[in-house]
């Protein structure tokens, strides 16, 4: 941001942030610059606009500076400001969690279709496993009222995250966080009753994939949320193992893919006889996006 005449006024600002994106070629310019803007002056975005003449002072341009520097350089606006917004809820993210995508909302569709169209669900007990930020078990809490969520991960450093989060939107009550390897966080988890539900977006990149990733990705967003294993389904693998014994029969699995993954994740979960009522779900971009079975034990006997 170089300096010239005159005072840098917000509407001044925005429209020099702005330029600066799109000769960086970052998405959405505009809207990052809004991010930067609203957070370094602590107002609502609407308000930049009803508010152009303002003048920024000495201190807050050089905040500025620094994050539009930062943005430049492909560090993902989420960590720049420390939020995100997933299904119109607003969330803290730092560089220890993954920054929820709008992909992932799917899942929260297909619980909530449940809830509201299949007998037995009415007040669902769910496990999220590999939770992050916590914006999977936030989001069933806040639109199922008579959800209770238990929520893992295998970071200690995501559940302080995840913690902040569940804090802030006042659903402690609902939400139990969990630190652990997926079923390994419940082993002195005193309620032993089975869940109804058990989701997930676990890490789906296959290893080789990890480091060919978009730079903002795999340069900034933790590698144990996004690295899966030789084809990237390890994760699922042991979702499902492990789902039988913590599933109440009948319950369903709901777990996130890769758009690319939904032979390869069909094939799997074929693999779990006690699964049945397969079905893969497409996101709003119309890609296989989320894997739904439910379980059925007689299969087995």
């Amino acid at each position: 941001m170089a300096q010239a005449d005159g005072p840098w006024t917000v509407e001044r600002v925005l429209a020099w942030t702005r330029g600066f994106f799109e000769r960086k070629q970052i998405d959405s310019p505009r809207l990052c610059a809004e991010l930067i803007i609203s957070h370094i002056l602590s107002v609502p975005r609407i308000k930049l606009y009803t508010d152009y003449q303002r003048v920024l002072a000495d201190p807050e341009l050089l905040r500025m500076r620094e994050l539009v520097k930062r943005a430049g350089e492909e560090e993902p606006i989420a960590y720049l400001t420390g939020r995100a917004h997933f299904f119109n809820l607003e969330l803290d993210v730092t560089p220890d969690v993954l920054i929820p995508r709008p992909d992932t909302e799917t899942l929260i569709e297909q619980i909530l279709t449940l809830v509201r169209n299949v007998p037995g669900f009415e007040a669902p007990r769910v496990l999220d496993l590999c939770t992050g930020s916590g914006a999977i078990a936030i989001a069933i809490a806040q639109h199922i009222k008579t959800a209770q969520v238990v929520a893992t991960d295998v970071s200690e450093k995501a559940l302080a995250v995840a913690k902040i989060n569940v804090d802030k939107h006042q659903l402690g009550d609902r939400i139990t966080l969990l630190a652990g390897d997926l079923f390994a966080a419940l082993m002195d988890y005193v309620d032993a009753a089975p869940f109804d539900v058990i989701i997930a977006n676990p890490p789906y990149i296959p290893s080789a994939e990890v480091p060919k990733l978009a730079r903002h990705v795999h340069q900034y967003e933790p590698h144990l949320a996004l690295d899966g294993g030789a084809d990237g389904l390890d994760l699922h693998r042991r979702i499902l193992a492990g789902a039988t014994d913590r599933l109440r029969d009948g319950g369903r699995v709901i777990l996130e893919i890769a758009f690319d993954q939904s032979e390869p994740a069909t094939e799997m979960i074929g693999q779990y006889p006690d699964f049945v009522e397969v079905k893969l779900v497409r996101d709003h971009a119309g890609n296989p996006r989320v894997l739904v079975a439910k379980l059925d034990r007689k299969r087995s006997l």
